[in-house]
């Protein structure tokens, strides 16, 4: 049943049918799909729509009739104020159920192709703090809570140190404990924000693009390594070096502590110099190339570096992605999108030889010298736009690849890479994707000369709508 308020429109016990794109459910209301966020499936609501269009409607829930078997209590005080984490209220077990079933209706419905029988989704053995990396903001204008003014019979004190609000860039959300990354990242972070409201030090203005603290980034590494960058945005020497002290003096065990001068209208500093103040400037992980060969993979991360956020699962999904290249040592591979080189230097071992390309040159730097200090010496590594990079120019100098891996940005592949794809007629081509949807585009693309023989979905991020998929094609004879 629909009834219309004053300039709005409710719609009442609507029931939420499935997962969507971007976490949010899907329900439909005469023939009209509407998302949702907030809902599991299997709930039963009355929505408010805050957006109406031809062919979708977005709402949100006003009123619960009925609850879904899949919801859980979500296990953090943020939930439902933080961006991140937006699943908590869902299983674990039906999380991967909704993710398997966002992939196959991406390969399904967009690329139209054949598909084999797509494989369970591998799930993450860990699902709490198992990031290795978290950024937060400074703002003097950060959220406060309805419990906090009811509360509070004075004026609010207005800085904090967290999350951006969902759809508020100028909002953030003062973090008290986050369950994504382990120790000690909450308590470097409570230690700096504490520091910073007893010292006065001025906490960043996102309007005004004014103050002294803008953001900071904890890296931990499985070697127990520990990294901190701080941004500021103006240049207060004995500020600066006063708070890095005492960094320092509280947590010894960090063991790269870098700083950024930031006065550029956004957070990205790959184009800045960072400082590295303390330690070394960079931190390390390890990864061990395979169980049944006890040799550990060394990978330097710098403050610039590309690495996977869940380390652990990370090593799974390389796995995966060496297992379906089929290496037998005599192959010729070409790894796109390389980043610092991780997934090159994974498979370098069964290949005759590994060509790496990469957009951030830096990160080419970087990939050279994490096969350096693992005695990798098959490995070769090119920096430019792969589109300009990667054409018969290229592939006629370094011979023509057996084997191609490829794990491009959300945005997936340009059609310009995929025709050199296609010039370069590898025998397999193993596409690792953090998006379906593009990567389901691009598989259509391939369709005439590549049929998919595999397709496994990896969980990466649980309480996340995002997923990994490998996709393994085999060239058509």
């Amino acid at each position: 049943m629909a009834r219309k308020g004053r300039k709005q429109i409710i719609l009442e016990n609507v029931r939420i049918e499935n997962g969507a794109a971007e976490g949010k459910c899907v329900a439909r209301h005469n023939d009209t799909v509407i998302f949702v966020e907030g809902v599991a499936p299997g709930d039963v609501v009355d929505l408010r729509i805050t957006r109406k269009k031809k062919t979708f409607m977005e709402g949100s829930p006003i009123k619960f009739h009925e609850l879904s078997d899949a919801r859980i209590e979500p296990f953090c005080s943020h939930y439902g104020l933080c961006g991140g984490c937006k699943w908590q209220h869902i299983s674990y077990e039906k999380q991967l159920i909704f993710k398997h079933q966002h992939v196959t209706d991406n390969l399904e419905r967009i690329a139209k192709v054949k598909l084999p029988q797509i494989s369970p989704i591998l799930p993450s053995k860990q699902t709490e703090y198992y990031r290795n990396k978290l950024e937060f903001t400074f703002s003097n204008n950060r959220w406060i809570t309805k419990e906090e003014m009811e509360a509070s019979e004075e004026k609010v004190f207005k800085n904090g140190l967290g999350f951006h609000i969902p759809k508020r860039f100028d909002r953030i959300l003062n973090v008290d404990h986050c369950y994504l990354q382990p120790d000690p990242s909450n308590a470097i972070r409570l230690a700096v924000n504490n520091y910073a409201l007893e010292n006065d030090l001025e906490y960043f203005d996102l309007v005004k693009q004014t103050g002294l603290l803008r953001n900071m980034i904890i890296r931990t590494a499985n070697t127990g390594q520990v990294m901190v960058i701080i941004q500021f945005f103006d240049h207060k020497k004995d500020a600066i070096d006063n708070l890095l002290e005492y960094v320092i003096k509280e947590f010894p065990n960090i063991t790269s502590l870098n700083y950024i001068i930031n006065q550029k209208g956004n957070d990205t500093y790959h184009d800045l110099e960072v400082v590295c103040y303390k330690g070394k400037p960079y931190i390390e992980e390890q990864m061990l190339i395979d169980n049944s060969i006890e040799k550990l993979l060394t990978f330097r991360v710098g403050p610039k570096s590309f690495y996977q956020t869940n380390g652990g699962q990370a090593y799974e999904l390389y796995k995966i992605t060496r297992d379906f290249a089929q290496l037998t040592g005599e192959e010729v591979v070409y790894d796109l999108y390389t980043g610092t080189g991780t997934i090159a230097n994974f498979v370098a071992h069964g290949a005759k030889k590994v060509i790496g390309l990469e957009y951030v040159a830096s990160a080419v730097e970087d990939a050279k010298m994490n096969s350096e200090i693992n005695n990798i010496d098959n490995t070769d590594f090119y920096a430019g736009d792969m589109k300009d990079v990667l054409n018969t120019t290229f592939i006629n100098k370094h011979g023509k690849p057996d084997v191609i891996i490829t794990d491009p940005p959300r945005a997936g592949m340009h059609e310009d890479v995929i025709k050199a794809l296609l010039f370069s007629s590898p025998k397999r081509i193993v596409y690792v994707s953090c998006n379906p949807a593009t990567q389901a585009r691009d598989l259509a693309m391939l369709d005439h000369a590549y049929s998919v023989e595999k397709v496994q979905p990896v969980d990466m991020f649980p309480h996340t709508h995002h997923v990994e998929n490998v996709v393994l094609l085999n060239k058509r004879t």
